[in-house]
């Protein structure tokens, strides 16, 4: 075994220098972490300036004095009445438990050991800046959660978005006094008989120490720096499913000239052109000629006599386009030859093709800017007061502010909301169009065969796509928009970040869905696009001139003197469809097509139980197997 890869290199939190991709790491590979010397000298001096203000007297909103609503009570030296259950918790110490527990509310299913791991590495980087007033001690032991994995059980709703967090810090922090529960080896357990196993004693808050470790945007944050990790990937899998429908397709590459995206130069826009550009380098289909691409046409007894073959579930053909028939397209037929198949004859594509760059592009644009908002607010100090030890004269020492609003996390969210449904919906129309026999350039209807009138083949796939598509839609609409008042509206205006958060970690499910599904399709329409073309050149090389004339339409519009003419071009055209030989998607398109089927998706020849194939495909695009080979097969990472 590596031992390198056995022990992995901590990562070094300092409350200053934590990136994004470093919290991914914490909490899906469980990174250990490691706290910077000179940034707990920085905490420890905080503590004791807090300590020392403490003997002045000076009231100090939370230390001393109640929170919220109550921050007009002043906390008295001694109890004015002693109860039974009384712990005799020196008062300022009692504050700041029972601020832990009584703020410990939340409902609802425990968030995933994932979020809440990174809602530990936030919050240690957080008070690592030595702004909150917490103990050294208090910072070990959140790192000794994570170096345990000891994950404290949070419930999923419950917060509001400001002051922060509150509620779901408090269950973050009930582990640390040895309350609530934490997931030890995949198991709920008491935090203190955790605590117990791993020899450590709970700890007695000190200070300010519960409102440091409640009051922040913690589980906003982690949610959102979640999300980015997975919308990079999955938007790097909308421009691969959108590449394979270009191939699919025999699409036009136009529209992803990099001189048309240097005229609107949206950083997004740019990149999924030239994502898509790099996808289908050395295609034989993109671009293909026109007359090179017949239309399917149904299965019968005489389709393919002579043929000695895998047997066909499909017939194709074209139609001829006599002199007269040519008009206005005149000098289309002086380049191409005067016969029509399935794609059609026009320079450009639709919209769910070509404009994937503006529509992808603007996402990743968005993402982005998310990404940085996200990485600002990693190393920003978000509770409540502040402590600056080193005030000049006749500045403030402890500030009372409101850095724990998480506005700028719940806007930033809420793009990240609207984003989701853009990817699905624009993927839903290029699955729909490939199942279509209207619009997917002469593939068989709904992708099948379907020779005795039996098979529904991908037919339903799109309702499904369709329906997670409008429930995505329904959930866009954005929960910051209403505030409602807490703590008798003290805190008269909120974020509802955290609303937002689980909505958007919610739907990128559903979104990995849709992206699974058109995977599921394109790869069938791709693999039923080839078998065409490979029919077609079989039909100009193996059958004969009469056979492909067989496969001729509106040849009964041809007059006695056009007939030589008829004759000539059905010879070009079998002389041309030889060039079929050389058929074939991408090098990175038939990485992804050969992935699928080792995965155990098989060409759909006839119905079958689809939902195997379904919940591969979603395994697959929730993987991330997918962009692993289409980079492996370009030579370098997606933008």
């Amino acid at each position: 075994m590596n031992s390198k890869a056995s022990h992995p290199k901590p990562i070094d939190l300092d409350g200053k220098r934590l990136s994004l991709q470093a919290v991914l790491d914490i909490a899906a590979r469980r990174r250990p972490v490691r706290l910077s010397r000179a940034a707990l000298r920085k905490v420890q001096v905080s503590a004791d300036f807090l300590a020392r203000e403490l003997q002045r007297g000076e009231p100090i909103y939370g230390v001393t004095t109640g929170f919220g609503s109550n921050a007009d009570r002043l906390l008295e030296d001694s109890r004015r009445r002693q109860r039974e259950d009384d712990r005799q918790l020196p008062i300022v110490a009692e504050l700041q438990r029972n601020l832990i527990i009584s703020h410990a509310v939340c409902v609802g299913d425990p968030l995933p050991l994932d979020l809440v791991r990174a809602m530990l590495a936030i919050r240690i980087n957080t008070l690592l800046r030595g702004h909150s007033g917490v103990r050294v001690v208090t910072l070990e032991r959140l790192c000794d959660l994570l170096r345990l994995d000891l994950i404290p059980v949070v419930p999923e709703k419950g917060s509001v978005g400001a002051s922060g967090d509150l509620a779901p810090l408090s269950h973050l922090a009930l582990a640390v006094i040895g309350e609530g529960e934490v997931f030890e080896n995949g198991q709920r357990v008491p935090a203190a008989e955790a605590l117990a196993r791993a020899g450590l004693e709970p700890l007695t808050l000190s200070f300010k120490e519960g409102l440091a470790l409640n009051n922040g945007t913690g589980q906003m944050l982690a949610s959102a720096i979640l999300a980015v990790g997975r919308l990079e990937h999955l938007a790097k899998l909308a421009d691969i499913n959108a590449a394979l429908a270009l191939e699919a397709f025999c699409g036009r590459s136009a529209a992803f000239d990099a001189r048309v995206h240097q005229l609107r130069p949206h950083p997004g826009q740019i990149a999924a052109a030239s994502n898509i550009r790099q996808l289908v380098a050395g295609s034989r289909l993109v671009d293909i000629p026109y007359h090179r691409v017949p239309r399917f046409h149904p299965w019968s007894p005489q389709s393919w006599t002579g043929d000695d073959s895998d047997p066909r579930t499909f017939d194709v053909r074209w139609d001829y386009v006599p002199k007269a028939e040519r008009g206005a397209r005149a000098r289309h037929y002086q380049r191409h030859l005067p016969f029509r198949g399935g794609k059609k004859i026009q320079p450009q594509d639709a919209y769910s093709l070509r404009c994937v760059p503006q529509v992808h592009g603007a996402v990743k644009d968005t993402l982005e800017r998310v990404r940085e908002i996200a990485e600002i607010e990693l190393n920003s100090v978000t509770d409540n007061p502040l402590i600056f030890p080193e005030a000049r004269e006749g500045e403030d020492c402890v500030v009372s502010a409101g850095n724990f609003h998480g506005m700028p996390i719940a806007l930033a969210l809420t793009q990240l909301k609207c984003c989701i449904p853009v990817l699905a919906s624009i993927s839903e129309r290029r699955l729909a169009k490939l199942v279509d026999p209207a619009t997917n350039d002469g593939l068989p209807p709904f992708l099948i065969g379907n020779e005795d009138g039996t098979d529904s083949g991908h037919m339903i796939v799109q309702y499904t796509a369709a329906a997670l598509v409008n429930e995505l839609a329904t959930k866009a609409h954005p929960a910051t928009v209403y505030s409602i008042p807490t703590s008798a509206n003290a805190e008269d205006h909120v974020s509802m970040g955290t609303t937002e958060a689980r909505h958007v970690l919610e739907m990128l499910g559903d979104l990995e869905k849709v992206l699974g599904l058109e995977l599921l399709v394109g790869t069938q329409a791709l693999e039923f696009r080839l078998q065409i073309l490979s029919a077609s050149y079989t039909l100009a090389t193996s059958l004969g001139v009469q056979a492909l004339r067989s496969k001729l339409r509106n040849l009964s519009q041809v007059g006695r003197e056009e007939s030589a003419t008829l004759a000539e071009d059905v010879k070009r055209l079998q002389a041309d469809l030889k060039q079929l030989k050389d058929a074939r998607p991408s090098a990175a398109i038939t990485a992804v097509l050969k992935l699928v089927r080792e995965r155990g998706i098989e060409f759909l020849a006839h119905d079958r139980l689809l939902t195997p194939d379904l919940e591969k495909a979603i395994a697959l695009a929730e993987s991330g197997e997918v962009v692993a080979v289409a980079e492996a097969a370009i030579g370098e990472s997606l933008l």
